[in-house]
């Protein structure tokens, strides 16, 4: 999809490239997701095409506003088309990918980025936060959301790591999503426009699997959390050997997604797919993957 990000014109490609990531993310069918085929009460799959339209822009400006500002931008321009949270888990997590110079791989890069990370850099991400009014976020004794930070983003994120999984990257340095997720990508390489549905069906089962849903957790206490990754865990060996796309692995995972989807939409998997869009947005900007919008 990107061939070269040209030097003058490199935002636009690069805001590109986050739509596209976001995009591609909200249209697979996902186990326990909002996708073209399956909408939430307050939620749709045009609403998540319009936070990317939206928030695109401002995110492929981190690097000359800075993350926190352009995390903010983002959240603002967001909530001025759609009135519902859509996307600030994955806005957190693209700023800090799209604030890596283009010219360094983000695996060389994103330590830079997160280091230099400042106070102010937490109080614009603060006042996204409060803008965005996620579900479920609870209280901290430190640096909580309601007051004014006095540390960097960075540090901030660090405290809230062991309870948030956007948070933990900023912790381990995008670990999940350059080491796990972007690997995975990279492994599938050129099948990926053939099979672009079912290698992120397989990502998102893959992140689920190993790493407890935060939102899960948050909503639903942390034993169903737990659960749902030892569903994912369960359907991964199931599925090896089978083809990418087949009615076999379309049942499965049809079963798991009716279990994700009871209880009123509760244990929607929400932070797993923020963390699918970051991995594709880096998979498409270190051009892993060759793609196509959906």
């Amino acid at each position: 999809m990107i061939a070269t990000l040209r030097d003058e014109s490199s935002c636009t490609q690069l805001a590109e490239a986050i739509r596209l990531a976001c995009v591609l993310e909200a249209s697979a069918a996902k186990p326990g997701n909002v996708h073209p085929r399956a909408s939430f009460t307050d939620l749709t799959f045009d609403d998540f095409v319009r936070s990317a339209d939206a928030a695109s822009p401002a995110l492929a400006h981190a690097a000359q506003l800075g993350v926190g500002q352009a995390v903010f931008q983002a959240v603002e321009a967001t909530r001025a088309v759609i009135t519902s949270n859509t996307n600030l888990g994955i806005v957190l997590l693209i700023a800090p990918l799209a604030a890596v110079p283009l010219n360094r791989p983000l695996r060389e890069g994103i330590g830079n980025v997160l280091d230099r990370l400042t106070r102010d850099d937490a109080a614009w991400v603060y006042r996204a936060i409060r803008l965005a009014q996620p579900g479920g976020l609870g209280t901290a004794d430190d640096q909580d959301i309601a007051n004014d930070p006095t540390e960097s983003l960075l540090e901030v994120m660090k405290l809230a790591a062991n309870r948030d999984a956007v948070a933990a990257q900023y912790a381990n340095r995008f670990a999940w999503v350059l080491d796990e997720g972007l690997s995975f990508l990279a492994a599938v390489g050129q099948d990926f426009g053939r099979h672009w549905e079912a290698a992120i069906i397989e990502l998102h089962l893959r992140m689920l699997a190993e790493h407890p849903d935060t939102l899960i957790a948050r909503k639903c206490g942390e034993s169903v959390a737990a659960e749902a990754s030892r569903r994912a865990r369960r359907c991964l060996p199931e599925l090896v050997g089978l083809p990418l796309e087949s009615d076999e692995r379309t049942r499965r995972i049809a079963e798991f997604d009716q279990w994700l989807r009871a209880d009123g939409h509760r244990r929607n998997p929400g932070t797993t797919a923020d963390l699918v869009a970051a991995c594709l947005f880096a998979a498409i900007r270190e051009q892993a993957i060759e793609v196509q919008t959906p």
